[in-house]
């Protein structure tokens, strides 16, 4: 075994490692897949004189080369945006940051109007593994879920853009916090507390830095916590604008349905109906509502022929989506995912199920009977 000492430039936050990382002696300390979260985690690696074995670095090369000539698939295009939208923000105080941004933007798009089932998919089926990128991840789903809800109130090309725009970028300030917030496993300290007080100011001082001039997108990042009755932040406003109101909304929604060490997810039944309630019933809430139907991609559900299945696209009828048989009626896992038409009485969904490790181990192309 030949090693070469591990430098910082080889590793990803949040990606999963090509090769295991050892030890000066070639004992292995983190094996391959696993995530490094942060940037302490890392150094605290580097210290200990880690090491990679040369061997696994050109076979993770060569791996890698074989991807690039692999045409990637939806969902990792969708991973890719993640990474894009981590450089666009870091990248905040360097020219042309608005450019960044709108790449980022129109590249969710592209993607989220190719494929609106796994766009809405990706919001409801995260994985609890993945907090530390929580914020990259939230970011962009809150994007998506704009584009949608936009498209479905027919919202003008300009408004809809600046609501995504203001959805990418409305945390940050506080890019990192989130991810350590989300994998802490505790309420957040009173200095934590603090910073996401005042984070949309911090974030709007920022963007201005950037050279961000457009008022509604500004006004939508420094007003996306207020709320009509004065109990937002960070000043208690009591009148908030239309932009702000559906960015909060949006963004709230899709936190409620994010997996956090302190606490499971909401249902998405359960996170919509909450929305409803708190917007009173305001049309984009119920867009948005209408857009994820009563059974979204993504959904764990009990057919009545008593397989359990994942929702993989909706239908004209909200209560009959197509799923994705993931075991058969005893409760075994099938060893090709099995469409079913939840149309069809026998194949009726009688309730949504719990949560499944082996649905979050199975990669979401075969569910969508997608070449892997």
């Amino acid at each position: 075994m030949h090693l070469l000492r591990l430098v910082a430039s080889q590793v990803r936050l949040g990606e999963p490692l090509p090769w295991g990382v050892r030890d000066e002696h070639g004992q292995l300390l983190l094996a391959r897949g696993h995530v490094i979260g942060s940037e302490a985690q890392l150094a605290a690696l580097l210290e200990r004189g880690a090491s990679v074995d040369i061997e696994e670095v050109r076979a993770a090369a060569s791996r890698a080369e074989a991807e690039k000539k692999r045409p990637a698939s939806l969902f990792a295009q969708w991973e890719q945006v993640l990474w894009q939208l981590d450089r666009a923000l870091r990248s905040i105080a360097e020219p042309g940051f608005a450019e960044r941004i709108d790449e980022v933007r129109e590249r969710i798009e592209t993607l989220t109007l190719r494929d609106p089932d796994i766009a809405i998919y990706l919001t409801v089926r995260q994985d609890p593994k993945r907090l530390t990128i929580y914020a990259l991840a939230h970011s962009v789903h809150c994007a998506l879920v704009a584009l949608l809800m936009a498209r479905r109130l027919g919202w003008d090309e300009a408004r809809k853009r600046t609501l995504m725009r203001a959805a990418l970028t409305m945390n940050v300030a506080i890019l990192d916090l989130q991810g350590r917030m989300a994998a802490q496993g505790s309420p957040p300290t009173p200095p934590q507390m603090e910073m996401i007080r005042a984070h949309p100011g911090v974030g709007v001082k920022m963007l201005q830095a950037a050279g961000i001039a457009d008022d509604a997108w500004l006004t939508a990042v420094a007003d996306h916590h207020e709320r009509s009755d004065g109990s937002g932040y960070p000043q208690g406003l009591h009148e908030v604008g239309e932009l702000p109101t559906v960015l909060r909304c949006i963004d709230v929604f899709m936190a409620k349905m994010a997996p956090r060490a302190l606490r499971p997810p909401l249902s998405p039944q359960v996170a919509a109906r909450q929305l409803y309630q708190d917007s009173g019933g305001a049309p984009a809430s119920a867009a948005i509502i209408k857009e994820f139907g009563i059974y979204p991609p993504g959904e764990f559900v009990q057919l009545k022929s008593g397989e359990l299945a994942v929702v993989v696209r909706r239908s004209s009828d909200a209560r009959t989506p197509l799923a994705a048989s993931v075991t058969d009626r005893h409760g075994m896992p099938h060893v090709n995912t099995v469409m079913r038409d939840t149309a069809k009485p026998e194949f009726a969904i009688t309730a949504t199920a719990s949560e499944s490790k082996f649905v979050l181990r199975m990669p979401p192309e075969r569910l969508f009977g997608i070449q892997e």
